[in-house]
């Protein structure tokens, strides 16, 4: 199966989100590197999509 394809596809169409997107690398169906090429963001273990690293909450 074409992991990426499937994946890119689903998130072009509004199918899936970021937060999908990024547990999928955690389990090995695409690489950092290829979250990155998707949704146009860098891919960082240590912080999820949408999670506030400011400090200063809502």
């Amino acid at each position: 199966m074409d992991w990426f394809g499937t994946i890119k596809y689903f998130y072009d169409k509004g199918l899936w989100t970021k937060q999908q997107v990024y547990d999928v690398v955690a389990v090995g169906r695409i690489t950092p590197e290829q979250y990155e090429e998707i949704t146009g963001d860098p891919y960082d273990a240590n912080t999820p999509p949408g999670e506030d690293t400011s400090g200063q909450g809502a």
